[in-house]
């Protein structure tokens, strides 16, 4: 089974088994929408579990599971990666990618020419994340993820084409 990351435990809320997740997913809605399974990744490895409750807390996802409705139950999973099953993932529409699928693309200029691999998407507080380049020397660079400089995306094909503009690269 592939697993994708969907957000981490930071902490437990209140007494009957709530959990507060640092979210890494724009579908918390979706994702924990009761009666989904999600999975913690633990020390035993990926133990899966069944959405009882969800609701948003002061800009967090705050989740309870089935059988789990204790503080002293949870605890223990503090610190976790939770992710779901990459079958249950969301379509995007046309032209919007996940960071996974953007993530060890080979980033090269309009004409072809390589310009380094993305090593990372990064938020950011502005309107749109940026794409971290690394280049073969090992140097990194940023460039916005907009269409000034991102003219195509290739997944088929593992390539990313980003227009050189001066004072960008």
């Amino acid at each position: 089974m592939n697993y994708i990351r969907i957000g981490t435990v930071i902490n437990t809320h209140g007494l009957k088994g709530e959990l507060k997740i640092s979210s890494e997913s724009d579908f918390d809605d979706i994702r924990y929408k009761k009666g989904n399974t999600v999975y913690l990744e633990c020390e035993a490895g990926m133990k899966p579990f069944q959405v009882q409750t969800y609701r948003v807390h002061k800009g967090f996802p705050l989740v309870s599971f089935t059988d789990h409705a204790d503080i002293n139950l949870v605890e223990q999973y503090k610190g976790c990666g939770v992710y779901i099953d990459a079958k249950d993932r969301q379509d995007l529409p046309e032209g919007e990618y996940y960071r996974d699928q953007l993530e060890g693309l080979c980033a090269v200029d309009e004409e072809g020419a390589p310009l380094g691999t993305v090593v990372a998407v990064e938020e950011t507080m502005g309107a749109q994340n940026n794409l971290r380049v690394r280049d073969p020397e090992g140097k990194e660079f940023l460039v916005p993820n907009v269409p000034a400089f991102v003219v195509k995306v290739d997944l088929e094909e593992k390539k990313i084409v980003i227009r050189r503009i001066e004072g960008l690269l």
